[in-house]
């Protein structure tokens, strides 16, 4: 397994739990490590038993979590609105802060959660960890983390040639008013929001290549042994591969298997399932695929975690 584990696919199909085990599997084998969770609804807490909060906190020996919040997202998109809106002004156009407020007072940053999760690995890449395990938002989402750093790249080059433009706009309006003295002056002018955005955007590309890179990231495909699951599994696999992210591991949670034979319904499910592995195994049989039961609902959670961990990790 590699340094860094990222476990993405549709929504409710066990990706938090397939990362929380995998987190407390490299704990207990002494690695320092950390588990994050993207999501934005997030659960990561619920699987350690724990009261939700945002940011990091200390979960057992040499096991950290962190579920991510949306205000370093909020605060990088407020970045890229401000920068736009100095040049704005500085050719005349009225867009005050108040204004660009209005762009928040409902809540609103479009892709704000994915600059958040992108903010955040980011900043795992200079920490000491052994293993960082990525529970990721659902497939919609993670296809858009990947996209991001190229809309940010678009957005500095736009924000770039609309500087450019301006200040020869204001510099030969200047010019005409002041002569010689505004240049004998100097025009003024500050660099500090792009050089942001283009740290920022090279953040965003550092993580995407990382996540790209098979020598130091996995990304695993979690899904259940249900048609539309492993419909969609199969769609996302694919949409990964041609972002150039590599997957070589399928996980599918909740296996029935074992059933009362007097259960005509557990029976036909379990039946299902096993065409579905048949399926996924056909369709991907240069992958790895894991397979985790399905458990009872009075098992011991924590004892649950640790099953799926050993599994996870390759133990059994």
């Amino acid at each position: 397994m590699q340094q860094y584990v990222f476990y993405g696919g549709k929504g409710g199909v066990g990706k938090t739990t397939a990362a929380a085990a995998t987190a407390l599997a490299a704990a207990e084998r002494g690695e320092r490590t950390l588990v994050v969770s993207t999501d934005p609804a997030h659960s990561l807490a619920d699987a350690y038993d724990l009261e939700p909060d945002t940011g990091r906190r200390r979960v057992a020996d040499d096991l950290w979590m962190e579920e991510v919040g949306p205000e370093s997202g909020e605060r990088a998109y407020r970045m890229v609105l401000s920068t736009v809106a100095s040049e704005l002004r500085s050719a005349g156009i009225r867009l005050d802060d108040d204004e660009i407020e209005r762009l928040f007072a409902a809540g609103i940053a479009p892709g704000s959660d994915e600059l958040a999760a992108l903010e955040c690995i980011a900043g795992t890449l200079d920490e000491d960890f052994d293993r960082v395990v990525v529970d990721t938002a659902p497939t919609g989402h993670t296809l858009r983390l990947l996209d991001l750093p190229d809309v940010l790249r678009e957005t500095l080059a736009a924000t770039s040639s609309l500087r450019g433009q301006v200040r020869r706009l204001v510099d030969g309006a200047r010019s005409a008013v002041f002569g010689p003295a505004y240049y004998a002056f100097g025009r003024g002018g500050d660099d500090a929001d792009e050089e942001s955005l283009s740290a920022l955007a090279d953040r965003m590309a550092t993580v995407r290549d990382l996540v790209r890179a098979p020598d130091r990231a996995e990304f695993r495909v979690v899904t259940t042994p249900e048609p539309m699951a492993v419909a969609e599994t199969r769609r996302f696999v694919e949409e990964l591969a041609a972002d150039d992210v590599p997957v070589q591991t399928l996980v599918v949670n909740r296996i029935l298997r074992d059933v009362d034979a007097d259960c005509d319904r557990c029976r036909a499910r379990a039946s299902q399932h096993a065409d579905q592995l048949r399926a996924l195994r056909d369709a991907f049989p240069d992958r790895t695929v894991v397979e985790l039961p399905e458990f009872d609902a009075d098992t011991d959670q924590r004892t649950a975690l640790e099953d799926l961990g050993t599994r996870l990790l390759g133990d059994r």
